[in-house]
């Protein structure tokens, strides 16, 4: 049985291939004219919409009312269901909410896979897409429109809040809405001693209209915390079969992994400072072994920008990330990642740990972000699980301005996989990410770039002949670069100089872009320089600044990667459990 739903993951231990960002970067408020996707709405038209003062006040009014679900036989004072969705109380009866005869959530603040509010409406609006227990809902209306249903996955993915607008809503709902403000999402509780350990991100500060990549190391230590029957037989490493992931909705992705330093150099100075983030010692310089060094704030080194921590740290370390041990992480703001039932990662017990968060405010005021992680303890522990990257061509789209086209490659599995998760990994000029069979067979489809399918096999799918070609993968990606529907050119989608700031780049690999094409005035025509761009010669109205698309860290520019999860059947050499990784790769 093949089980397709849309969830993010963490990243393997070649955490470079994975994470993207270059660094700090300005950025522009989301409007009509620069928007925060290139398939979001158009804002709707003042004279024309709805004023609401957020985005659940307008889901509740427009959806909830509008098709009777608060009235009196339904979900009003009959409580259908258990459920009262009458404005007073709608928000707190469904935010982590148990469904009453049902098993699940009602909302789980920004993970729409695993709340049952947007499957029941899904079932509805898309009969067939999507399984559920019970009837779709409403019941006794008409189904959600397509954009409404969007709306509200939208809005669970950026956190379910009761206040503000969530950025993309508006045009979806015709509503008019407040200024958009960053969003702090409700924290993650962490998991029972029994049940596991949490991870929390320290403080880090995100201006207005700013993309940042950046690498900060922390000290923990779980010793005396695992229970024996979670420890692998050295002591040295915890057993895990699932993690959690929950920060605030602009975060891109953040990877937490084991540096693989040794405890000896934590003083070493090619770290930066270690000072406390958050708490009332903010700002103080602090000893990272001494728990209570920042009294309610974590002691970590001062943040750096980079692209995947390479060159962050001791030289045991710099440019080699792959040495770590990955832990979790998520390439959106919310994750909820389990493991093939006996397949189980591993984490040290202790150390110093790397956090890469990439993330980007589209808004106008400054923000604190954080973020927390659950590392969930495995009971079952047969088989250690290996990562999938294919990353052949991670930096290679290239299309000329306002061309569409496809890049494709191959990665092959191991003798006696078996491969039972897929996901993949591009940035918002990927329309399209495919995978086939050998074949020709199609397992993985994803149209979302900031929201990617991860695609489970149940059973897994085995790959056990002696002939490579019949364990390799063939992986494509449909990159757009400013062509609309009609065929005709857009120059908001299209790559553009203007929006690549002048220091993007790492050094790592450049994000710059060269200009060929225009963009005002002949728009469209080739370019060397902006008057080649005018609409006749000496009008001054042409704008030289379409590049083709760039491989990049950036969210600008593009990457291309396949990845996955497979454990190795008996019979069939067996990795070392030395080697594994962490549940979010």
């Amino acid at each position: 049985m093949l089980q397709r739903w849309t969830q993010n993951i963490g990243v393997a231990s070649a955490v470079l291939l994975l994470a993207c960002g270059d660094g700090s970067n300005t950025l522009s408020p989301a409007s009509p004219e620069n928007p925060a996707d290139p398939a979001a709405p158009a804002v709707p038209d003042p004279e024309a919409c709805r004023e609401f003062a957020s985005t659940f006040e307008a889901i509740q009014e427009t959806i909830f009312e509008k098709r009777q679900c608060t009235n009196a036989t339904c979900h009003g004072s009959s409580s259908a269901g258990g459920l009262d969705l009458r404005p007073a109380v709608a928000h707190e009866n469904l935010i982590e909410v148990p469904a009453m005869g049902a098993d699940g959530i009602r909302v789980v603040p920004g993970d729409r896979d695993r709340s049952l509010l947007y499957a029941k409406l899904q079932a509805a609006t898309l009969p067939g897409s999507v399984e559920i227990a019970g009837a779709p809902m409403p019941v006794g209306s008409d189904p959600l429109t397509e954009n409404e249903l969007e709306a509200v996955r939208i809005w669970i993915s950026g956190g379910a809040p009761r206040d503000g607008n969530v950025d993309g809503t508006a045009g979806l709902l015709d509503a008019c809405l407040p200024e958009a403000e960053p969003i702090t999402i409700l924290p993650l509780n962490p998991p029972g001693p029994e049940d596991g350990v949490q991870f929390v991100m320290p403080e880090v500060e995100l201006g207005a209209g700013r993309e940042q990549e950046l690498c900060f190391a922390t000290f923990y230590d779980f010793t005396g915390r695992i229970p024996e029957r979670f420890l692998d037989p050295t002591g040295n490493y915890f057993r895990i079969r699932a993690q959690e992931l929950r920060q605030d909705p602009n975060s891109h992705h953040m990877v937490l992994s084991h540096s693989g330093v040794p405890l000896e150099d934590i003083d070493h100075p090619a770290f930066p400072a270690w000072t406390c983030a958050g708490g009332d010692n903010r700002g103080q310089v602090c000893n990272p072994l001494e728990p209570t060094s920042c009294g309610t704030g974590i002691c970590r080194t001062e943040p750096v920008e980079s692209f995947a921590c390479i060159g962050f740290g001791p030289p045991s370390v710099v440019g080699v990330p792959t040495q770590g041990r990955n832990i979790g992480g998520a390439q959106a703001p919310q994750a909820y990642q389990e493991l093939y039932p006996g397949v189980f990662g591993q984490v040290p017990v202790s150390g110093i740990a790397f956090w890469n968060t990439h993330s980007f405010n589209l808004t106008a005021q400054d923000h604190i972000l954080n973020g927390r992680l659950n590392i969930y303890f495995a009971e079952e522990q047969e088989f250690p699980v290996v990562a999938v990257i294919g990353s052949a061509g991670v930096f290679s789209p290239d299309m000329a301005p306002f061309t569409e086209g496809t890049i494709c490659r191959s990665h092959t599995l191991p003798q006696g996989a078996r491969l039972f998760s897929l996901t993949s990994h591009n940035h918002k000029r990927g329309l399209h990410f495919w995978a086939d069979l050998p074949d020709g067979t199609r397992i993985y489809d994803n149209f979302i770039y900031n929201d990617p399918t991860r695609t489970a096999f149940d059973p897994p799918l085995a790959f056990d002949s002696a002939d490579p070609a019949d364990r390799t993968l063939r992986y494509c990606g449909l990159f757009n670069n400013g062509v609309n529907e009609d065929g005709s050119p857009n120059v908001e989608t299209v790559t553009r100089k203007s929006r690549i700031p002048e220091d993007s780049g790492t050094g790592f690999i450049s994000s710059s872009c060269e200009p060929i094409a225009c963009v005002e005035g002949n728009i469209g025509a080739f370019c060397t320089e902006d008057s080649d761009c005018d609409s006749e010669s000496g009008a001054n109205d042409g704008w030289c600044d379409a590049c083709p698309i760039t491989g990049g860290e950036n969210i600008e520019n593009e990457m291309f990667i396949l990845l996955g999860q497979i454990y190795i059947a008996p019979g069939f050499p067996q990795p070392s459990t030395d080697d594994v990784v962490g549940v979010g790769f």
